[in-house]
């Protein structure tokens, strides 16, 4: 059994505390926050663990195996590079750091430790991505053309980071993910509307090498709550909608083909309009199955799907994309920023 422990246990750690509970193979042995308000709610719903208000004092605990990391975003780094240095295994919420030297940092230092270090990318876990991913694989879409994410919504509105970085990470290791690459130029554009900054809204372009293109809009200042993603290959297109209860996956029959000898482009081109095909996916909670996947990469020795790499180049995205938004949509090379 892997001794687990989290620290921070706020609005998404909670989560961590209920999912890694109730774990095959893991016992919950403890949680960490400064907050001891939120300490203490934890406490009275699960009184059998042990509390901490300081990571140093739990880090001393030679009973800890791993423990999960879902503290603000600046602190990622900090504390992850404690606990790896404690010789302890590390699972980070998104984004791994804010810095793609901090990432590569812990992935290095997470090899020489030999621990196992894993990024919350949750929706890598999703069984319908999964779906996707195998179906890209075995050819049922054809070449993948283009790939555009949208996720919107009125709230929650940040105050320490722009939508990009708060709502993006989610989308880009998705399309990262299904594309099997890492785009080569990134251009951003935002605004802030309800304050100067942070940024509100972005739109960002993704342009891979071979001419694939992915697209990612982000925005919590917006009427629509949508978690969606369309992916249009050469010979079908499909839509992840990950709002809807059952019908998450529509593969649409259509497509524009072109023959490769013709006389005229208006006389070549031939679209097709199919039929909507509705795949029944068996949905399982992704984090349920994140939470999982590490505590199995910790008993096995494997490598986490999600690993310090993945996470390193999710960053490596978002700071071009950054320096993109801060010269006003210039685009920029991921190496170069």
């Amino acid at each position: 059994m892997i001794r687990v422990a989290v620290i921070g246990t706020g609005y998404w750690g909670k989560n961590l505390v209920r999912v890694f509970n109730r774990t095959r193979s893991a016992v919950l042995f403890a949680c960490c926050d400064a907050d001891t308000a939120s300490l203490e709610l934890i406490q009275r719903q699960y009184p059998d663990i042990r509390s901490f208000t300081s990571v140093d004092d739990l880090l001393q605990d030679n009973a800890v195996d791993a423990i999960a990391v879902a503290v603000p975003s600046p602190k990622h780094y900090e504390v992850a590079k404690k606990v790896l240095l404690a010789g302890k295994h590390v699972y980070v919420e998104k984004p791994i750091t804010l810095r793609s030297d901090h990432a590569k940092e812990l992935v290095d230092l997470a090899r020489a430790q030999d621990r196992r270090l894993m990024v919350g990318h949750l929706l890598l876990y999703h069984p319908g991505i999964r779906m996707i991913k195998d179906m890209i694989a075995g050819g049922d879409l054809g070449d993948i053309y283009y790939v555009y994410a949208q996720r919107l919504n009125l709230g929650i509105v940040r105050k320490n980071e722009n939508a990009w970085w708060s709502l993006a990470p989610h989308d880009i290791s998705v399309i990262l993910y299904l594309l099997g690459q890492n785009p080569s130029v990134v251009s951003a554009r935002g605004e802030g509307y309800l304050r100067k900054e942070p940024q509100d809204v972005v739109f960002a372009n993704l342009h891979f090498l071979g001419g694939r293109m992915g697209q990612v809009h982000v925005s919590w200042l917006d009427p629509h709550k949508m978690r969606k993603i369309t992916i249009v290959g050469s010979r079908k297109m499909l839509v992840f909608d990950d709002m809807q209860a059952t019908e998450k996956i529509k593969i649409y029959d259509k497509g524009a083909e072109m023959p490769p000898d013709y006389v005229s482009y208006d006389e070549a081109v031939t679209l097709r309009h199919g039929d909507i095909h509705i795949p029944n996916v068996n949905m399982e909670e992704p984090l349920k199955v994140e939470c999982r996947h590490f505590v199995d990469c910790i008993l096995n020795n494997e490598n986490p799907l999600s690993d310090g790499i993945n996470g390193l180049n999710v960053v490596r995205v978002l700071e071009a994309g950054q320096c993109s938004l801060e010269t006003h949509g210039t685009p920029v090379e991921i190496e170069s920023c």
